[in-house]
């Protein structure tokens, strides 16, 4: 992608802070401008417990999924030195989490190139003769039931483990409202519902009537229909992934609308 594609361009990146830099980098190294102000927050456990229980029963699963880059980070600082037995496959909902498990030295991770997301993750190969499988889904509190609930139907008997929380952050949207005020901005990333709902909430009634006019790039169609519910007139169904997300960017600026 040629640098300076996104040359003035300011982006607003709603995602975790704790998740938000590597694509804010992407923004910056294509000649835009990233500013953060995260629409979720990803907390501890309030009761560990059950997660833990779970993790010291690892030996009971052929396969463990984990939905998301928290789900890693939050799943294995639960597990502490337990180590990872050696029969139990890992698979990730997109190449973001691949990454992370990666990071963490786990090898042939079963995961969608693109798009990410758990419809992706079912078609694969490897998800598919599951029967009489014990499958165990890394998860924050009350995520989406499509994996489980899919792989149920294919003959998988399916845990959840739920190792962290998400909550709308107590932010204060003044600076930016102001740089709305100022014109200052020209779209706006979100990665989930849960994300764009916080958001509207966040913003108040002048801030979304802002956020109706500007160009709004979400993951999906699924969470394009949720903003058009809103009210919002600018969605644009870009992609899961940093690089789809960016590229969608570049081509919407470029005339591509």
């Amino acid at each position: 992608m040629a640098r300076g594609a996104l040359a003035g361009r300011c982006i607003v990146v709603t995602r975790p802070r704790e998740l938000a830099a590597e694509f804010a980098a992407l923004i910056e190294q294509a000649g835009g401008a990233a500013l953060i102000f995260p629409a979720i927050e990803i907390r501890d456990l309030e009761d560990p417990g059950p997660a833990i229980a779970l993790l010291g029963r690892l030996e009971e699963f052929e396969l463990a999924v984990f939905i998301s880059r928290s789900a890693v980070r939050k799943a294995l600082g639960l597990a502490g030195v337990r180590a990872w037995p050696a029969r139990l496959r890992v698979a990730a909902s997109g190449a973001g989490t691949r990454r992370e498990l990666e990071q963490h030295g786990f090898g042939e991770v079963i995961a969608p190139a693109a798009p990410a997301g758990s419809e992706a993750l079912l078609a694969l190969p490897e998800m598919r003769d599951l029967a009489g499988r014990r499958v165990v889904i890394f998860r924050g509190i009350g995520g989406r039931e499509l994996l489980g609930e899919a792989l149920a139907a294919r003959g998988a008997s399916v845990e959840y483990a739920e190792c962290y929380r998400r909550v709308r952050p107590e932010a204060d949207a003044a600076p930016l409202l102001a740089a709305w005020s100022r014109s200052e901005l020209d779209a706006v990333s979100v990665s989930s519902g849960e994300a764009l709902a916080n958001l509207c909430g966040m913003l108040g009634e002048t801030g979304r009537q802002w956020l109706a006019a500007t160009a709004l790039f979400v993951p999906h169609a699924r969470v394009a229909g949720q903003a058009r519910a809103l009210g919002l007139r600018e969605v644009v169904p870009a992609g899961p992934s940093d690089v789809e997300m960016l590229a969608r960017m570049v081509a919407y600026f470029n005339g591509a609308k």
